[in-house]
């Protein structure tokens, strides 16, 4: 029995077509690199805009705006005044550095800290960046034990 070419073609057809359904998720589930955190990256909410970066084998963020950082005029960057250390309780809360000890590992940014400012304490952070967005968690022990905030990247 010989098989006609239309069958042969449209077997090969549906091959190939296998195939690229099969490599879809592999491209569109493959991990970020690790500088796809750097950059500027807003709230969802538009509460919190900071500005990520690389900084040695770590990464960082620098808080830009933030609306309990400000005062009543949306301009003027309050003082750290809930600081532990005192003698950092003058400094303006503008630039600060507040993320410090992100490292990419198996395709996060973990290890790190966040900085509340607001009240004046420190929790273990992680990050990831999935569809556009990164999800930075910060928590006290267990990241089961914490808030996500999701952030969209935006320019300046």
């Amino acid at each position: 029995m010989q098989t006609s070419p239309l069958s042969r073609r449209s077997a090969i057809f549906l091959l190939m077509a296998a195939l690229n359904v099969a490599l879809i998720p592999m491209a569109h589930g493959e991990a970020p690199a690790p500088d796809a955190i750097v950059g500027i990256w807003e709230a969802d909410d538009g509460t919190v805009k900071l500005d990520m970066f690389r900084s040695g084998a770590e990464f960082q963020a620098r808080m830009l705006y933030g609306n309990e950082i400000v005062e009543a005029d949306k301009v003027t960057f309050k003082k750290d005044a809930r600081n532990p250390d005192a003698a950092l309780r003058s400094r303006s809360l503008k630039n600060i550095v507040f993320i410090t000890g992100l490292r990419w590992e198996d395709g996060e940014w973990s290890g790190g800290s966040i900085y509340d400012a607001s009240s004046g304490r420190t929790y273990n952070c992680k990050a990831t960046v999935k569809d556009g967005k990164m999800h930075l968690r910060g928590y006290l022990g267990l990241p089961a034990m914490g808030q996500t905030r999701t952030f969209h990247r935006t320019r300046g």
